[in-house]
């Protein structure tokens, strides 16, 4: 793993807003995004026919479409794969979904790895934080190849990510604990992070564009 960047760039008010417009005009996911955080509310409230599980395959099946070009369709063995480390980390999750990235310490590190790394093992490095962050979208951040490489952090193979991950969440919490204005506004730094992000690192990755941002991460 390449050495962390030790001094990242936080973005001014300016930049997060000409990426959010970027993301919004340019980026039709962003779409799927709002569909399936609405989704998983409904489900996590009991408000809805659909299951968390199915819920969290909506996204998954739009948003990270490029990952089952590179490894098989979304198949029924898949889904369970998903269903049951949702109900094996149910009550973990539901506490990280409550909390945020600002109360991220070094207490958290075993089971944030564990629930990486078994995350990561059905969905890959990238598909992971996409099911993570969905599950708890102010604790846990968004990446992609391009978005880690940008942060000083080269992806492994499938399976040997999760102290990056946490190397990676370290860094973000350090961004955002000086984006007190998102904070103010109260939007979701963690979110428009993401989205500036994307434009800066993402967007300038020919494959990324070409096929998506899970594509440059199988």
């Amino acid at each position: 793993m390449r050495k962390l960047r030790e001094n990242m760039h936080v973005p001014t008010a300016e930049e997060l807003n000409d990426a959010h417009v970027w993301f919004e005009t340019y980026e039709p996911r962003a779409l799927f995004y709002r569909a399936a955080t609405d989704l998983v509310q409904r489900a996590l409230n009991r408000d809805s026919d659909l299951t968390l599980a199915e819920a969290v395959a909506v996204l998954l099946q739009t948003w990270n479409a490029a990952y089952y070009r590179f490894h098989g369709r979304f198949s029924a063995r898949h889904f369970q794969d998903i269903d049951r480390l949702l109900q094996e980390h149910d009550g973990r999750l539901r506490a990280f979904r409550k909390t945020s990235l600002d109360a991220l310490s070094g207490d958290d590190a075993p089971a944030v790895k564990r629930v990486f790394e078994e995350f990561e093992a059905v969905l890959g490095p990238v598909g992971a934080a996409k099911c993570l962050h969905l599950l708890a979208p102010r604790f846990f951040p968004l990446w992609d190849r391009a978005i880690a490489a940008g942060y000083g952090i080269g992806l492994a193979q499938k399976g040997q990510n999760a102290e990056r991950y946490w190397q990676f969440m370290l860094k973000v919490k350090g961004q955002c604990e000086r984006l007190a204005w998102e904070r103010a506004l109260g939007k979701n730094p963690l979110k428009a992070l993401d989205e500036y992000n994307y434009w800066k690192y993402s967007r300038r990755d020919s494959s990324a564009s070409a096929a998506g941002r899970e594509a440059n991460a199988p």
